[in-house]
């Protein structure tokens, strides 16, 4: 068999265009399915969920003598259950048909650009703010007060990048 024959045996390719590279080739289709809905209500419950609950919890394990790390992959194995649970539980009822605001909750079954877009949301909950040890440093070694609000402007302003 040539390398221009490879063909990913479970995925069908709409036009004979390949990637040059084996691995992708086997395995991506070259070309992107439209039809599959992506901003969906699905995405961005799980995709919040998984953010904030691997925030919470890294950051609870990190003030252990032995810290715990929990990386995104495991969000990114317990989202796929949970995402066809809700692709067979969530209704499917169209709300404000007729208008521009038109949506419903249940597109049709979890896909892959969904679970895509929750893994994102995950990997960005799953990194810890290193801020956060500057102030947990200076409340414990140097015994100094900081409120709430200069901690929150000092994790926020390390944690954005404008460039």
């Amino acid at each position: 068999m040539e390398e221009q024959d490879l063909r990913a045996p479970l995925i069908q390719h709409p036009h004979n265009d390949n990637s040059p590279i084996k691995q992708v080739a086997l395995t991506v289709p070259t070309t992107d399915d439209t039809s599959l809905p992506v901003l969906t209500f699905r995405m961005w419950v799980l995709g919040t969920f998984s953010c904030v609950l691997l925030s919470f919890l890294n950051q609870f394990f990190w003030y252990r003598t032995e810290p715990l790390s929990i990386t995104a992959i495991s969000a990114q194995i317990a989202v796929v259950p949970l995402g066809q649970l809700m692709a067979a539980k969530v209704t499917d009822r169209v709300f404000f048909k007729g208008s521009w605001c038109e949506f419903t909750m249940n597109p049709g079954p979890f896909n892959v650009k969904e679970h895509v877009l929750i893994t994102i949301f995950a990997n960005s909950g799953a990194g810890t703010v290193y801020a956060i040890h500057v102030v947990t440093g200076v409340k414990i070694f140097y015994k100094q007060h900081m409120s709430f609000f200069v901690s929150l402007i000092v994790v926020i302003t390390t944690q954005v990048n404008l460039f």
